[in-house]
């Protein structure tokens, strides 16, 4: 059997982003507050468990720690922080840690936009 756990957070923070439209509300900075979603997929081990999420949250503290209350655009290895860029920041701090790491969502609930990047 596979079975699929997951994990959410959410982070506050700010940046700015070069669009082709709502230039110049984007290209100033502005915040968001993020809720992101962490899944992580495979077959229980014998205390029944896919993962221990105890050690989940551990490691997405460590993350959230590089996210929370900072200017993503000066955040190594982001890139400009779109939604997408913020799945794939978040799967590569993660991946290492999880070989059963299926997919990351990202999405700001003001505003109803998200991203779900599925790792296969």
């Amino acid at each position: 059997m596979n079975f699929e756990v997951s994990q959410r957070f959410h982070f506050d923070a700010a940046h700015s982003l070069q669009r082709e439209i709502d230039t110049v509300s984007s290209a100033r900075i502005h915040g968001h507050t993020y809720h992101a979603e962490v899944t992580i997929a495979g077959t229980p081990d014998a205390q029944g468990m896919v993962v221990d999420l105890g050690i989940v949250r551990r490691e997405i503290a460590s993350v959230q720690q590089q996210l929370d209350h900072h200017l993503l655009d000066e955040v190594p290895g982001l890139g400009p922080a779109t939604l997408e860029n913020l799945c794939r920041f978040i799967s590569a701090q993660l991946r290492p840690r999880f070989a059963g790491l299926a997919s990351v969502s990202v999405w700001r609930e003001s505003v109803g936009d998200s991203c779900r990047l599925t790792i296969s």
